[in-house]
């Protein structure tokens, strides 16, 4: 039975202290025998102010970033799945939100870029508009070779939109990667309910680490990192308060059996318009 380990982060400013916070948990998470380390979205910059961090994401740092975390990977023996580094696009004036997969065996990385853009107007007054920065992804995207299996691949808001997981389902993947950077508000509203109902959907397992608390650019996240199984009940909640690491073994025969209880992949039907 593989065990997984989750990094609640409140990341910041400061992509060195942000990328050290996360090698330290590789560390920690192969000492407890973890075979894979999952990170929140933005893990190594958490900045709003995209004056202020454009300069670092359109340089050559987050490529020397995503290079110290695949030697953290090889030297700790364990898969880091990175939630998401902010990137240059290619062919494209803006930016990328992407998620890095390193193997322990330092094979060529598995990239996704975040597909649903988060442009929002909340009742609390907070105002978002991710796509004025960065282009959304174009591709579906599983690891077809991981501690778990076929691990799918979604960012944050892409939870709200259940033909991509659909895909995934129809991928046969035996758990779905959500990292996530979720706004207090819509969390205490949705956050559990939507990940409960896409594990169900896929029949496979949802990982979901989330940043937490307060952080340097005034933004409030919720936290909750989650691990929920493929019949929707929630194996490891991590809470709201603090960051931190947590653990969680994967029964991956659970997969077989809510599979064969509950064959909605198998019974899809193509829906006319």
């Amino acid at each position: 039975m593989p065990k997984i380990a989750v990094l609640q982060m409140t990341s910041g400013i400061d992509p060195e202290a942000n990328c050290a916070a996360i090698e330290r948990g590789a560390k920690e998470a192969s000492e407890g025998g973890a075979g894979v380390l999952f990170t929140p979205e933005m893990s190594v910059l958490l900045d709003r102010d995209r004056k202020r961090a454009a300069p670092w994401i359109a340089s050559n740092a987050p490529a020397l970033m995503a290079e110290r975390l695949a030697k953290a990977a090889r030297d700790n023996s364990i898969d880091i799945a990175v939630g998401s580094i902010p990137v240059g696009a290619q062919d494209s004036a803006k930016f990328a939100n992407r998620t890095f997969y390193f193997s322990a065996e330092g094979s060529e990385p598995v990239t996704y870029d975040k597909i649903h853009m988060f442009d929002v107007e909340l009742s609390t007054g907070e105002t978002w508009r991710e796509s004025n920065a960065y282009e959304a992804g174009r591709k579906v995207v599983a690891v077809d070779q991981t501690p778990l299996g076929r691990l799918g691949l979604a960012i944050c808001y892409d939870m709200r939109f259940p033909a991509l997981f659909e895909t995934l389902g129809s991928r046969r993947c035996d758990a779905i990667a959500i990292p996530a950077a979720f706004t207090k508000p819509t969390g205490m509203a949705h956050w559990h309910v939507l990940l409960r109902a896409r594990a169900i959907e896929a029949s496979a397992f949802v990982i979901a680490a989330a940043q937490v608390g307060k952080h340097e650019d005034g933004r409030e996240t919720y936290g909750h990192s989650l691990v929920v199984d493929p019949w929707g009940e929630v194996l490891l909640d991590m809470g709201g308060e603090a960051p931190g690491l947590a653990f969680c073994d994967i029964d991956l025969a659970r997969i077989k059996e809510v599979r064969s209880q509950v064959p909605s992949l198998a019974n899809r039907r193509e829906i006319p318009n």
